[in-house]
């Protein structure tokens, strides 16, 4: 089992351990303001071979590589000058950008799934730009759960899902934001790949314009664009109005009239606001995939955060 370090006690022995493992050729567990990733050297082929057998994922589906900062972006990938805005507008934060590999690489070729671009991102969580700092090379770092199924938003998430797998888990307490990081594609027109933490509101604020939309394919151009992803154990159905026998409920805002004879109910945010809901989500998800019963899962605005949980949920509901 992996060993646990507790960052808000003994922070500097648990960043010296994971910057050990790292340098080892190993594969942490590691806290972000997003949700917790799995991360290994991105410049050691058997390094991220370990991540994708840590996951069982789909050698085709691209991961994200983390840098300490804007710098360390530049070096790996051809921002231009709409990378560099973005940049300078959400790094250090949840965005990620794909954007074309700068040749040669020191990235392992698994890492981009052979692709000619690279999804590059700059965590602001401190314990993960600790461990950077001290690393000094790129992570790749994909959420930390089973590919497909939910992902992690607290160290027990990651110890329960892959604890046996993998060297140790940094416990930073539960993620700040508990969504994925909203991707954009850099080019002739810049794509929104994943909605995520960033609204597409915020980004077209700084693109100028409307950005264009991509949907998910065989072969994915970005992390978590397969159809079927974040998805529980159980069935789940979306846009919700009643509960069906033998249910559970997954709320948002007033429960649906007969919320009353689901097996269980969790609400995500009973005040109806949807940054509470995002942080809720993947944990609601896990408690209600526990329980064993379909889960119904009442409706979500799609505008700011509500776009991310909308994706999260469709394709948590999508056929497997």
């Amino acid at each position: 089992m992996a060993k646990l370090y507790g960052t808000a006690v003994d922070g500097d022995e648990g960043v010296l351990a994971a910057a050990a493992a790292l340098r080892a050729g190993a594969v942490i567990g590691l806290p972000t303001e997003t949700v917790y990733g799995l991360a290994a050297d991105a410049t050691r082929p058997e390094s991220v071979a370990a991540i994708f057998a840590a996951k069982e994922r789909p050698s085709f589906n691209p991961l994200i590589v983390h840098v300490a900062d804007v710098m360390g972006a530049e070096e790996l990938a051809d921002l231009g000058d709409l990378g560099g805005r973005l940049a300078e507008a959400f790094w250090p934060g949840p965005l990620t950008l794909v954007a074309p590999l700068r040749r040669p690489s020191a990235i392992a070729d698994l890492a981009t799934a052979g692709l000619a671009t690279i999804a590059v991102r700059v965590p602001v969580n401190s314990v993960a730009q600790q461990v950077l700092r001290a690393v000094s090379f790129p992570l790749a770092a994909p959420s930390a759960n089973p590919s497909g199924r939910v992902s992690a938003t607290t160290a027990a998430h990651v110890l329960s899902d892959l604890g046996d797998r993998i060297e140790l888990v940094l416990d930073a307490g539960p993620s700040a934001i508990g969504l994925e990081s909203t991707i954009v594609a850099i080019g002739q027109r810049p794509t929104l790949l994943r909605p995520g933490a960033v609204s597409r509101e915020a980004l077209e604020e700084i693109v100028g314009g409307r950005l264009g939309l991509s949907g998910s394919g065989a072969r994915p151009e970005a992390p978590g664009m397969l159809r079927s992803h974040y998805a529980p154990a159980v069935s789940l159905r979306v846009d919700a109005t009643t509960v069906d026998p033998g249910e559970s409920l997954l709320a948002f805002g007033p429960p649906v009239g007969n919320a009353n004879e689901a097996v269980e109910v969790i609400n995500l945010s009973a005040a109806g606001d949807l940054t509470e809901a995002a942080t809720r989500l993947f944990s609601a998800l896990r408690e209600l995939d526990d329980i064993g019963a379909p889960i119904a899962a009442m409706s979500i605005p799609e505008r700011g955060l509500g776009l991310a949980i909308v994706d999260r949920l469709q394709r948590a509901a999508a056929p497997r």
